[in-house]
């Protein structure tokens, strides 16, 4: 598989003790963000050209793919999702009873 430059920027950032430890908390944030990343790279689109097509701003699409960024509108995440020919799935979980 071919390393991008997300790949090699993600490597890099992940050496860094408390970016490392950011992302592992931003959890599903991150997740999202490498999901919207891949589908995007995928459809072969740009973040402007995906821009274009949800009618947002470039800026708001690498936002999205930030795995710092922690301000998803369900509703964005639909708007980006149909423009890729995917769908959100959100799940709803009860966290595990603490066991000290």
């Amino acid at each position: 598989m071919k390393t991008t430059i997300f790949d090699r920027y993600l490597k890099k950032q992940m050496k860094d003790p408390a970016f490392a430890e950011g992302f592992q908390q931003a959890g599903n944030a991150g997740d999202v963000a490498i999901q919207l990343y891949e589908l995007r790279e995928k459809a072969g689109l740009s973040q402007a050209a995906l821009a274009r097509k949800v009618k947002t701003s470039q800026q708001q699409i690498c936002r999205l793919e930030s795995g710092n960024y922690q301000g998803h509108s369900l509703r964005m995440l639909r708007r980006v999702a149909k423009a890729l020919h995917a769908q959100v799935h959100v799940v709803l979980q009860p966290l595990k009873p603490d066991k000290s």
